[in-house]
């Protein structure tokens, strides 16, 4: 654990929500008392939280753990006095009309952020800032931070390092269920059919909700979604079905009344008294169908579900990861939870539950349990490898040997690998600006002005596997100041990850924020103009002269990238490849050679 005086984080990357009297009753109960205070007047300790329920369960925990503490909420119409051992907050009270103000960052030992991976959004900082936990302002008077989470990490690519220095704890959620920690679960894939082609993304890289909804709020969707859990999950005692918004709800609740089953809803806007009722029904098995929409992704306190429903597509794998989770909790009278995942068209990019094991996305699974999916992912890298050990090539992009089946592809020239645009359409899967892929490895997203970001594989690092890197263009004065021909600064790491989709997002965030959107992103009307002639003089000497490009059958975003690809060291992996295939051919021939000299004929030995 790092000092007091700066963050740590213990990160749970399985899904610490679902066994929450456990992660409280060792978490918090063990850490608060075990942080020492600096001296006799920081003795105080902020519990920090973004939602209702998560305040209320933190204040009934600690009231359990420590009786003889003072215990105050900070929250609504609840106000601390600013002097209490133990405080439960919520962020969003805590910043409005200056109510952190009462409370003196002296006067306390430890700051616990629940939820952590919201911890870098603009609200959190805030706070921790006015306790000095902020980068700027960070003292001996500081006091601890440590964070908790079930997902570490941020779909929309923010740092989580801006707050927090180390990651001193993991545990997967894989070996929380093999540890009995979790509830086992065994899932279920059903292709529902539903295009989603024509959905756009949300800045934070995940589907737009409106347009999601439109794709996926269908009456033959929802015929089909309770149709699945009819044939697959029926006999399940509580089942909690996830939508994409309101409407959604509603509709889908409608359509699971149709044929017989007493579904329910809660959403943000249902009456606290009716949300209460509806839940302490559902925890005794009154219904056997409760929908939501965004409600219970996160601090959800009821162990007896044992069935998820996925009705609702994603992109990010934290909210596919906390979807499942709710499920996960022990309760006595479950042997497992099942999950019904209504996987949609995989061409936009989703996240199923395959592919948490490192499966095939395509992957249709029926009532497979963990060591199952597991077992599979094994096997299926154990093939993958064989695969690798008898010809290996084809370089692989990042990610693909978990999402697709093996291919190979051979190039007889430099402008056939300049002009095939397969390697590009993994990383525009999942972002919306025009990378392109310029080696094995590697992708680059250029702009105007000759700066660019690359995104590679960082294959000597086994933790961080992935890494963005900014070269910016020098200006033009700094040449004169440093005297210096160099076009370029020094380049510059801005965010590593261990997944391709997260390192994706992080340079996505950065690029749209240093860069001018109408020059980074590949659908914009510029892009659809014919090639200039530029572009085709310097793409035509690639090309024979009895079969030059025009303008016609090439447009200027296709040209833009072909020659990004060539700028950025597609002729060098071109060499690379021919070289590679050329030691590959040599080894044949001498293995052909050897075999030769094994044969035994009838006449002359060969001399």
């Amino acid at each position: 654990m790092a000092s007091q005086a700066r963050s740590s984080s213990m990160r749970q990357c399985g899904d610490y929500d679902s066994a929450r009297n456990r992660y409280y009753g060792v978490i918090f109960t063990q850490l608060i008392d075990r942080i020492k205070a600096r001296d006799d007047e920081a003795k105080q300790t902020l519990i920090l939280v973004h939602r209702r329920e998560l305040v209320e369960q933190a204040a009934r925990h600690c009231a359990t753990a420590y009786p003889w503490k003072t215990i105050e909420v900070e929250m609504g119409k609840s106000h601390g006095s600013g002097v209490a051992d133990i405080t439960i907050a919520s962020v969003q009270t805590m910043i409005s009309k200056n109510r952190m103000l009462k409370y003196n960052h002296r006067d306390f030992k430890l700051v616990l952020v629940d939820e952590a991976h919201h911890i870098v959004s603009a609200s959190y900082m805030d706070v921790l800032k006015h306790f000095h936990l902020s980068k700027d302002n960070l003292s001996d008077t500081s006091p601890s931070l440590v964070g908790v989470s079930a997902t570490m990490s941020r779909f929309d690519g923010l740092r989580l390092s801006d707050a927090i220095d180390h990651i001193v704890y993991h545990k997967d959620y894989v070996d929380m269920i093999e540890d009995k920690w979790l509830s086992d679960v065994i899932f279920t894939t059903v292709q529902s059919k539903v295009d989603l082609s024509g959905v756009k993304n949300a800045p934070s890289g995940d589907f737009q909700v409106g347009d999601l909804a439109k794709a996926v709020n269908t009456p033959e969707a929802n015929e089909t979604t309770v149709r699945a859990w009819k044939a697959r999950a029926f006999g399940r005692k509580s089942t909690l079905g996830f939508c994409v918004d309101l409407a959604h709800v509603a509709d889908l609740t409608s359509t699971f009344r149709c044929h017989g089953y007493d579904a329910r809803f809660v959403t943000g806007d249902t009456p606290k008294s009716v949300r209460s009722q509806r839940l302490d029904a559902f925890k005794s098995g009154e219904f056997p169908v409760l929908l939501n929409c965004g409600v219970f992704t996160e601090g959800t306190d009821i162990p007896n579900i044992d069935c998820i429903l996925l009705a609702r597509p994603t992109k990010s794998r934290n909210l596919l990861i906390q979807m499942i989770g709710r499920g996960m909790r022990l309760h006595p009278e479950k042997q497992n939870c099942h999950i019904v995942d209504m996987v949609a068209s995989l061409e936009a990019g989703i996240v199923t539950t395959p592919t948490l094991f490192g499966l095939d996305p395509h992957a249709l699974v029926e009532a497979a349990t963990v060591e199952q999916m597991k077992t599979a992912q094994e096997r299926k890298t154990a093939e993958q490898v064989r695969e690798l050990r008898i010809d290996d090539r084809t370089p692989l992009e990042p990610d693909r040997m978990t999402r697709r089946t093996l291919t190979f592809t051979d190039y007889d020239c430099v402008y056939d690998l300049i002009s095939d645009t397969s390697g590009d359409y993994h990383i525009r899967g999942i972002s919306q600006l025009a990378w392109v892929m310029v080696g094995p490895t590697r992708y680059i997203l250029s702009a105007q002005d000759g700066s660019y970001v690359t995104l590679e594989r960082k294959t000597e690092q086994e933790d961080l596997n992935f890494g963005v890197i900014y070269t910016q263009r020098m200006p033009e004065h700094y040449k004169e100041i440093h005297n210096t021909k160099s076009p370029f600064l020094r380049p510059r790491e801005i965010a590593k990850s261990v997944s391709f989709s997260d390192a994706v997002h992080a340079a996505d965030t950065f690029a749209s924020q240093k860069f001018a959107w109408k020059f980074i992103g590949r659908n914009q009307p510029w892009r659809r103009l014919p090639a200039t002639d530029s572009q085709l003089a310097f793409l035509n000497k690639l090309r024979p002269q009895h079969d030059p490009l025009t303008a016609e059958s090439l447009t200027k975003g296709k040209a833009t990238d072909m020659i990004s690809k060539m700028k950025f060291g597609a002729k060098g992996w071109y060499g690379e490849m021919k070289a590679k295939e050329k030691r590959k051919l040599e080894k044949a021939r001498h293995v052909d050679n050897l075999r030769e000299r094994e044969q035994v004929r009838v006449g002359p030995i060969a001399k």
